[in-house]
């Protein structure tokens, strides 16, 4: 009887899908107010994100830069800030973020936000601009004191209009909670998947619009949060 046998060398085994380099990042602000003025009491970096003091007038303003150049497939980033009793703290972007076509992968961005007593805290991020098949989840977890005042604003658009670029397909999902005094005062759950222009061309939802945005703004004690989100075709900022 005739034996035959085979052997593969290494470089002939099967190969695995490329494992890809995720940008992560996490960032710490906190301010901290004295003798009637507002200064920076704490800043941790980690990672891709970085956050730049400007000098302004009154209170303490955090520029968040994602040195990585935007949100890829499976990133995952982590943002916390604190505003101490009676501190001022902005916290904003230098520009757009974008968002890019995922393989699969689902990117993560965390906020975290506090306020303690008669502090004023402000988000107000420029845009999120989400590419073809990107895939992004956020939440955001607000804590205030009774006193605390607090105002965000986000804008999502999806697809670059000036480039004829549309939405077809991925994933956007905000995931919101605002305690105030430990009692949870506002909670909302945003999220499309599948064919994102489709639905939104549907009239329950966007009507057509490419752009969105939400504001929320909770004010000086006994006032209820409110919040509005709108959309149309073009964003105004």
């Amino acid at each position: 009887m005739e034996m035959m046998s085979a052997a593969s060398w290494p470089s002939e085994a099967p190969r695995s899908a490329p494992v890809r380099q995720r940008s992560e990042g996490s960032v710490r602000v906190t301010a901290a107010a004295s003798g009637g003025r507002t200064h920076l009491a704490g800043l941790a970096e980690s990672g891709s994100l970085r956050a730049r003091m400007p000098r302004v007038s009154d209170g303490v303003e955090a520029v968040l830069v994602n040195t990585a150049g935007g949100v890829a497939c499976g990133d995952h980033f982590s943002i916390s800030a604190e505003a101490g009793e009676g501190a001022r703290l902005t916290l904003a972007t230098p520009a757009a973020e974008k968002v890019y076509r995922s393989d699969g992968a689902v990117s993560r961005i965390d906020v975290h936000l506090s306020a303690q007593a008669g502090a004023v805290l402000h988000w107000l991020p420029q845009e999120t601009i989400l590419f073809d098949e990107a895939r992004l989840a956020r939440s955001y977890q607000v804590d205030l004191a009774h006193d605390a005042c607090f105002l965000s604003f986000e804008a999502v658009v999806c697809g670059r209009a000036a480039r004829g670029e549309a939405m077809a397909g991925g994933l956007v999902s905000d995931q919101w909670r605002v305690r105030r005094g430990g009692e949870l005062v506002y909670a909302d759950a945003f999220r499309l998947a599948g064919p994102i222009s489709s639905l939104l061309a549907r009239p329950a939802i966007a009507r057509g619009a490419a752009a969105f945005a939400t504001c929320l703004y909770v004010g000086s004690a006994g006032l209820p949060p409110t919040s509005r989100r709108c959309g149309g075709t073009q964003p105004r900022f």
